[in-house]
Order: C-alpha cells, then sequence, then structure tokens
C-alpha cells in the first residue's frame, strides 16, 4: 500500500515536473516532505544548481522548533526559506509541490513563504 502510494506520488511529481521550469531569475521551489521531516530547495534547472537549501533537519532550525514533521515547523521553514531566498536576491519563485496534495503542511510552508516576500 505504501509503496503503491509514493509510485503515484512520483508520478505526479514527474507530470508536474514536465511543466515546470526554474531559471536563475525565477529559481523552483521544490519541496520534500516526510512523516518527521521537510525539505526545501531553490533549484536553477538551467544550470543545474541549487540557489539554497533548508531542512528541518538543521542545527538552525533544530533551536527554534523541536519537531520537524508538523504545520509549525513548516511555517517556520517557510519564513527560513523565504528570508535565505531574499539574501541571495530571489523575489519569485515558481512553487514545485512535489506531487503531494496542497494541504496541510505544504500549504502552511507555501503560505509562510508567500507572507515573507516571496512571490508566487
Amino acid at each position: 500500500m505504501a509503496l503503491n502510494k509514493e509510485l503515484h506520488r512520483k508520478r505526479r511529481h514527474n507530470r508536474i515536473r514536465k511543466r515546470i521550469i526554474g531559471t536563475k531569475e525565477k529559481p523552483r521551489m521544490s519541496v520534500h516532505r516526510s512523516i518527521n521531516n521537510i525539505c526545501v530547495q531553490l533549484i536553477d534547472d538551467i544550470e543545474g544548481l541549487t540557489i539554497c537549501a533548508i531542512s528541518t533537519m538543521d542545527k538552525s532550525f533544530k533551536d527554534k522548533v523541536k519537531t520537524g514533521g508538523n504545520v509549525k515547523a513548516a511555517e517556520a521553514l517557510g519564513e527560513m526559506i523565504a528570508k535565505a531566498a531574499q539574501s541571495k536576491g530571489v523575489k519569485k519563485v515558481v512553487f514545485d509541490r512535489g506531487g503531494y496534495l496542497y494541504h496541510g503542511r505544504i500549504k502552511a510552508l507555501a503560505d509562510a513563504a508567500r507572507k515573507a516576500g516571496l512571490e508566487f
């Protein structure tokens, strides 16, 4: 059952990735979530570079929030990625939800990033 769900998620992600391409001016904000953690990357697909990445496993994040797999952690991560992006000179991104439903932690992360100044 779990393997089947992950296979379907990967297929959805592949369909999404056909249309979404990140550039240096407007990188792709890729989200990956697991039960215990969330990872976010800003990716320039043309150059094949990761501009910045933040995870709930980082030491700087662990000081602020104890658990990494809930909505509060997703909100804090959204604010952190927005600040990191703005420090690199990025204001607009393309949101890649990674095949996950736009609900719960994914939605909380996106809303927090928008509130902190990222446009998508």
